[in-house]
């Protein structure tokens, strides 16, 4: 069983909207402490109290299950996208909260950016970045505990940046060891690419479990060498 958190109230007394808790600051210990235990930041406004959430029901993207188009296949082996991890970190962020291209980004507040940033250096947060002739062209980010990762948002700026960050972005976290990669709430698009809602008591298990694992991240991307059958390659 997981150890209570430090900061909320269990994310099973949420209310039938997903609120857990109001106020609070967004420290990198209450940051962590809260995805440690399925709750995450969502401010409405940037002049209000945070608000805290854990809904149910909880959408995860499966890592054995994320679907590679055929188009977005061809595009992977192309060498048109060139993809790092942790180099662009804050450019990546800055994308998601403006701009066309964003996506579930306008609740990325200026404070809400610094409190990533703090999380990103001190190693906790993380970037997968997509280049075309030396341009960002896509990005998506989020937070690693243990073995359980919460991608945030994602943006892009060419046909299929987002989706090819993302493809890398399951890629590396199945090879690093990751068991769970959390996407909070479910949409059509990500639905497209194999995105499922559970039970938010089913998640916490699921997330209990991974949080536990000795798991990082890396400071190397790892990416298979190509794709093929809409599928990453497998290694």
């Amino acid at each position: 069983m997981a150890t209570p958190s430090r900061f909320f109230p269990p994310a099973s007394h949420a209310t039938p909207i997903g609120l857990v808790a109001v106020g609070g600051s967004l420290s990198v210990d209450r940051l962590l402490d809260a995805y440690r235990h399925g709750i995450f930041p969502w401010p409405t406004f940037a002049d209000e109290p945070m608000l805290w959430w854990s809904p149910d029901p909880r959408a995860i993207m499966p890592l054995d299950g994320f679907h590679v188009s055929r188009r977005l296949a061809r595009r992977l082996r192309s060498g048109q996208f060139v993809a790092t991890c942790d180099t662009a970190f804050e450019q990546v962020i800055r994308a998601c909260s403006r701009g066309p291209g964003r996506e579930g980004g306008t609740w990325l507040t200026p404070e809400m950016i610094a409190a990533y940033t703090r999380l990103h250096q001190r190693g906790h947060a993380h970037s997968v970045e997509i280049w075309s002739d030396e341009r960002l062209v896509g990005g998506v980010y989020g937070v690693g505990v243990g073995g359980a990762f919460a991608a945030e948002s994602m943006f892009y700026r060419a046909t299929d940046g987002s989706k090819a960050a993302l493809a890398h972005l399951v890629t590396h976290l199945t090879a690093r060891g990751y068991r769970l990669l959390d996407i909070q709430q479910w949409t059509r698009h990500t639905g497209s690419l194999g995105a499922m809602e559970v039970r938010r008591r089913d998640y916490l298990q699921l997330l209990s479990g991974a949080v536990a694992l000795p798991v990082t991240f890396g400071v190397q991307l790892q990416s298979p060498a190509e794709w093929h059958n809409g599928a990453a390659a497998s290694k």
